[in-house]
């Protein structure tokens, strides 16, 4: 079975879910070729992932209809029956528009290896499994972010040139300003997270969150009051309304554990809960619980990490 798999890039390197959209095809016992549009440096880890090849379009595609025709194009010049793109913003819009262009059927957000033709992935909120059937020669599927991981082989791809004919970009950028200059892993590939509500009383003290996190080179998230009320911004807020992360660790600290909230941090490995309320909702959900106040535990925890090293 040939795939293409479409592995976005962030200055000049292949993304991490763009790299595990690779693995996860290779454990579905495809033969992989990996597309990349913009700068790279050799084959951007497609190689130790799995893929054989890389077709590496030099122009720096922002318009994501632009990426579709590219993505398609390369599946057809490779005789792709299967095509993977990563279950992240760039995916979510480029894969649909695939499907469309290659009379794909398509299953978002799977959660399980493409076995015949049907594939798993979580409902209602990650409440609930579906096993998804489909039919049509050619299928699209965008993975779920550290639902996989990533293959660390010795590999090295083939990088060959791909030019395809594309139409004019309907969308322009002029400008681009980082929402985070601190270098921290973007929320939906961060194996570790760091997170707090309203308990913390105020963004003044913030500080002791982002100590743990860097103790544990997590990355900082927060409940959506929190970020409604500006303590911090939105790109931070996990949730059902905000951002679904699946993280090997998830802390929460002064969260209460709304069903919103647990419906975007649910699928993480391993929850630990602190919250001065022994009835919070959040103790349900949580692999750990500490029942204490957030101003004691996390510079405790913060301390004890240190002292690991």
């Amino acid at each position: 079975m040939k795939c293409l798999a479409f592995v976005p890039t962030k200055d000049g390197a292949a993304t991490k879910a763009g790299l595990e959209a690779v693995s996860y095809a290779v454990s579905c016992g495809a033969e992989v070729t990996a597309m990349m549009a913009g700068p790279i440096s050799g084959d951007s880890g497609a190689g130790a992932a799995g893929a054989s090849k890389v077709l590496h379009v030099s122009d720096d595609l922002k318009d994501e209809a632009q990426l579709a025709q590219a993505v398609a194009a390369a599946a057809e010049a490779e005789g792709a029956v299967l095509v993977v793109a990563p279950h992240d913003h760039v995916g979510r819009a480029v894969a649909p528009r695939v499907a469309v262009r290659l009379k794909a059927g398509m299953v978002p957000g799977v959660t399980g290896l493409l076995e015949g033709a049907t594939v798993q992935r979580n409902v209602f909120s990650g409440k609930a499994m579906a096993h998804v059937s489909v039919h049509t020669d050619r299928k699209v599927l965008t993975t779920t972010p550290n639902a996989f991981g990533v293959n660390q082989g010795e590999g090295q791809a083939n990088v060959e040139s791909f030019a395809p004919e594309l139409e004019p970009a309907k969308l322009t950028v002029t400008g681009f300003d980082a929402s985070s200059e601190d270098g921290s892993v973007p929320l939906p590939e961060a194996v570790r997270v760091v997170s707090a509500g309203r308990g913390l009383k105020g963004p003044e003290h913030w500080g002791i969150v982002e100590e743990l996190a860097q103790a544990l080179e997590a990355t900082t998230a927060c409940s959506r009051p929190v970020s409604d009320m500006g303590w911090r911004p939105h790109h931070e807020h996990v949730g059902q309304t905000g951002i679904t992360i699946r993280p090997d660790l998830y802390i929460a600290a002064g969260i209460s554990g709304a069903i919103q909230h647990l419906a975007g941090v649910n699928q993480s490995k391993v929850i630990v809960a602190i919250n001065t309320d022994p009835e919070a909702p959040f103790f349900k959900a949580a692999d750990y619980g500490i029942v204490g106040d957030a101003f004691e535990v996390l510079p405790k925890l913060t301390a004890a990490i240190q002292s690991l090293d």
